[in-house]
């Protein structure tokens, strides 16, 4: 195999395990266990959320009725207690919150959520809770059009890279900067939906403050609540598809040119 190749296939290789496979296969499982539709989620579905799942967060709040020995969830005994169920594929970016109300022992590190490119996860109810005091939207009004194409766009991506791989169509490398500035995008829609719940603000909420920015990086005051804002492994992985993507690029260009001199 040559260069380009091996690079482009470990790129494909982590966007397919961490991304795609899991985005895809557990596609609406939130949806449809929200309205009460879950006989509509294919039984694939459960094994791939069950195996994903493994060792992510687990809120406080979780029934351990619906939780393995190794307080790992099981999406039918999640839905069978009305847990609140978290998106599969890899947390790309988390925000935590310390509250008053919110006891240390229970949330070490405040309440965390986690955003992914087709949904959420972790205490989405609880953070939605807070926002609402201080009048703001609950998270699900943020890029709803985006996270539900998410996977259709990721298998795409992937089909690309199989294109890049197997051709050498010129127009093909053009394509694969998108997976290249994939980190970027994701930060400036992060940072754009940020802006707007910000500045979207309602008067039914208890607390009254002004518009404002959300902290998108780092640590972050509003009213008497602290935010921590930061990537979580789904960002490296992105940054490591990014790097290997755009190592096949240049790999591929110097191999084209060498082909085109012979």
């Amino acid at each position: 195999m040559k260069k380009y190749q091996i690079y482009a296939l470990i790129a494909l290789a982590i966007l397919l395990y961490w991304f795609v496979i899991p985005a895809v296969l557990t596609h609406d499982v939130q949806y449809l266990a929200k309205q009460g539709k879950a006989d509509k989620i294919p039984s694939i579905a459960y094994k791939v959320w069950d195996y994903y799942m493994k060792g992510r967060y687990v809120s406080p709040n979780t029934p351990p009725e619906a939780l393995d020995k190794n307080k790992n969830p099981h999406l039918n005994k999640m839905i069978e207690y009305d847990a609140e169920i978290g998106a599969a594929s890899a947390p790309i970016w988390y925000v935590a919150l310390e509250a008053p109300n919110y006891p240390k022992d229970a949330f070490p590190e405040g309440i965390p959520v986690y955003y992914h490119f087709d949904g959420f996860s972790g205490d989405v109810h609880e953070m939605n809770t807070i926002n609402h005091f201080i009048g703001m939207d609950p998270m699900e009004r943020g890029a709803p059009y985006l996270r539900m194409i998410a996977p259709y766009v990721l298998v795409l991506l992937a089909f690309a890279y199989v294109l890049f791989i197997l051709y050498d169509w010129k127009w093909l490398n053009y394509i694969m900067w998108i997976a290249v500035a994939l980190p970027f995008i994701f930060l400036g829609f992060y940072a754009y939906w940020l802006y707007w719940f910000g500045h979207h603000m309602h008067d039914w909420g208890a607390f009254k403050i002004k518009p404002f920015m959300p902290t998108v990086f780092g640590d972050g005051k509003v009213a008497q609540f602290t935010t921590h804002s930061y990537p979580t492994i789904g960002f490296w992985l992105l940054l490591a598809i990014s790097f290997f993507t755009l190592l096949a690029i240049i790999s591929k260009n110097r191999y084209l040119k060498e082909k085109q001199a012979q």
